[in-house]
């Protein structure tokens, strides 16, 4: 048999829509979110990070990590380029803080003793009361995310 025509591989993974990028999933519903992706996109002048609405299952990028509804709706997650991370919420936002040209230099200020937990507590408070500090458009923030996540079951990156 000649190399052309052996069997091919099953197909385990599915393709990386964005190979080398790290995957913002974030409440696309969340008009705090939408804003802060904007910003965030102006400040990612080297194009080092695709964002996607984690309310967009079929879309969301291989990850070592299993991806859980509930947890993508109560904080944004970054997945790596390698897909075998997905830090979340302050975590994340350290993460793009080393990516990104603007923040590089405040990057180090977020590790200083203390700052995490500040910065971590912070986040999940405006996480937790995104939908009372903006004003919320076409029904979207009076979804009842909690009966939203529980319909959804937690996802692997094994495509399936």
């Amino acid at each position: 048999m000649s190399i052309a025509e052996a069997p091919a591989a099953p197909k385990t993974l599915e393709v990386d829509p964005v190979p080398g990028k790290g995957v913002v999933l974030y409440d696309g519903m969340c008009a705090l979110c939408q804003r802060g992706v904007r910003v965030l996109k102006r400040l990612d002048w080297f194009n080092r990070l695709h964002f996607q609405d984690c309310r967009d299952r079929a879309h969301w990028p291989p990850s070592a990590v299993p991806l859980e509804m509930k947890r993508l709706l109560e904080e944004m997650h970054v997945v790596t380029p390698d897909r075998q991370r997905a830090p979340a919420g302050y975590r994340a936002f350290q993460w793009m803080a080393w990516r990104l040209p603007l923040t590089l230099p405040l990057a180090p200020l977020m590790y200083v003793p203390g700052v995490t937990w500040i910065g971590n507590k912070i986040y999940l408070w405006v996480a937790k009361n995104r939908y009372d500090l903006v004003p919320c458009h076409d029904g979207g923030c009076q979804l009842d995310l909690k009966k939203m996540a529980a319909e959804k079951g937690p996802r692997t990156g094994d495509g399936k």
